[in-house]
């Protein structure tokens, strides 16, 4: 039987749409009825991305930094690259030997260890987005888009991502194009789709069924030293990734800042809380012990078993089906040394602000993909081609194996930026250099812009997945740097 021609996606945001929607669930347009010729939709292709960017020839060897226990090891990085860190008692299960890891039983090693490097290419411009539309907001563009004035690669004074007005701290506080303001769930609200029908407790529309957009699709949040964004991306009906950003004092009255960010698994039942409680309580005990003057690599081990804890209390709840659970990447910088701490698949970057020197990818994933290759067993090209390549090995969670957070201790040596962020994102630029490449080269001035661009990026490469992002810029001074009078924030 004919059927008569539909959208299948949004003509205004590229949402998904079913063929019987008369609205798009996710802007609001009206969807052409079926007597009206059918739009055609520019599709987009995921760049490739080649895997696992952790060679970084000529790197030196690393040192220990000041402060750190005796004893504290060193050891190459994964495939004989140098300049990889030693973190732990012993190797990560199942990965690369001598990649820094700490055991659940065990306090993490604290080396430190410097970031030094070899050229690399530069920024990029902008790329193609939903439905055909081209971006002008990346690292480095400044053409002007097909009848409008040029315009800097970031946005203008006053205004957030992509246009978004900004809010009193300086960063946009509505959404940006193409993601509606949420409307509370409870009934009296309109829906936001068919613009009659009101709106249950669950966020559903009594009369067209569509789910309303919740207060997590897009959320941002910007300090004077760090800035993340997460959105819900272009393809998941909810975001289930969470981060905590904080800037405190350490008891010497300089400054420590702390970037948490966790992506629920979505196999697992309520990953949108595990997510969220791993968050909070990760950034709460690292502000806990930090300003108490504790070794910020112990600290960071501390608040991966409290993230832990605190993802473990949800299974409690009667009718899951399995335990809630997430990754965790974690970032803490303070006194001129780098910490990082991670279980799971998502990834923390190091970006010197000097783009002739290399960047480098500053975790392991617990993976089934990147266990294959430090194992022997497959190549890497193997390897990523198969189903299993991104299961996780390693989360958080009353049903996880075995809990072995992962910590390393960096010294860089010049100034930079620390990008830490979920698959979401990585998934769209996956080796280091990719990374530096899509990065804006102000990052370390504008970090929330910074943030819009990364998170662009991976929505212009189709947006798969829930996509969270912190930028942390990296200062190398001789002086400690003062304490930011903006608050400390923690975003669940």
């Amino acid at each position: 039987m004919s059927r008569m021609p539909w959208l299948s996606g949004c003509p205004s945001c590229a949402e998904p749409l079913e063929e019987s929607d008369r609205f798009c669930g996710r802007c609001g347009a009206p969807v052409p009825s079926g007597d009206r010729p059918t739009l055609r939709l520019t599709p987009n292709t995921p760049p490739a991305a080649p895997r696992l960017g952790f060679t970084a020839p000529g790197a030196p060897a690393w040192t220990a930094a000041p402060g750190s226990p005796p004893g504290a090891a060193m050891a190459g990085g994964p495939s004989g690259a140098p300049g990889f860190p030693s973190g732990g008692t012993g190797p990560i299960p199942g990965g690369t030997p001598g990649f820094g890891s700490g055991g659940a039983g065990a306090a993490p090693g604290p080396a430190a260890q410097p970031l030094t490097g070899m050229a690399q290419p530069g920024g990029t411009g902008g790329s193609s987005g939903p439905a055909g539309h081209t971006r002008y907001d990346g690292p480095g563009h400044e053409a002007a888009a097909p009848g409008h004035p040029a315009h800097p690669a970031g946005p203008a004074a006053g205004e957030g991502p992509y246009g978004a007005p900004d809010g009193p701290t300086g960063h946009a506080t509505g959404p940006v194009a193409g993601h509606p303001q949420p409307a509370p769930a409870g009934n009296g609200n309109v829906c936001v789709a068919c613009r009659s029908g009101h709106v249950d407790p669950d966020g559903y529309c009594e009369n067209c069924g569509h789910a309303q957009p919740r207060e997590r699709d897009h959320l941002e949040e910007s300090l004077e030293t760090v800035a993340a964004v997460s959105d819900r991306g272009l393809r998941h009906h909810r975001n289930e990734d969470s981060f905590a950003v904080a800037a405190t004092a350490l008891p010497d009255g300089s400054a420590a800042t702390v970037a948490i960010v966790c992506d629920g698994v979505s196999s697992a039942s309520r990953p949108d809380d595990a997510s969220a409680a791993a968050a909070g309580a990760a950034n709460e005990s690292l502000l806990a012990a930090l300003p108490r003057g504790a070794n910020p690599q112990q600290a960071m081990h501390e608040a991966i078993l409290a993230a832990a804890e605190a993802v473990n209390g949800l299974a409690a709840a009667p009718g899951h089906q399995n335990a809630p659970a997430c990754t965790l990447v974690g970032a803490v910088v303070s006194h001129g040394v780098l910490v990082i701490g991670w279980v799971g698949d998502s990834r923390a970057y190091w970006v010197p602000d000097d783009r002739s020197a290399p960047p480098a990818r500053l975790t392991e994933d617990d993976s089934w993909a990147a266990q294959m290759v430090a194992t022997g067993l497959m190549t890497e090209a193997e390897a990523y081609a198969d189903a299993r390549a991104h299961a996780i090995t390693g989360w958080l969670g009353a049903d996880a194996y075995e809990l072995e957070p992962h910590t390393a201790a960096f010294k860089p040596d010049r100034p930079g930026v620390v990008v830490v962020c979920t698959d979401g994102l990585w998934n769209y630029a996956e080796s280091a250099q990719e990374m530096a490449r899509v990065l804006p080269a102000d990052a370390a001035e504008r970090p929330l812009h910074s943030a819009q661009v990364l998170v662009g990026h991976a929505l212009d490469g189709g947006g798969h997945d829930n996509i969270t992002v912190a930028v942390v810029p990296f200062p190398v001074t001789g002086e400690p740097a003062p304490v930011p009078p903006s608050a400390a924030h923690a975003d669940s």
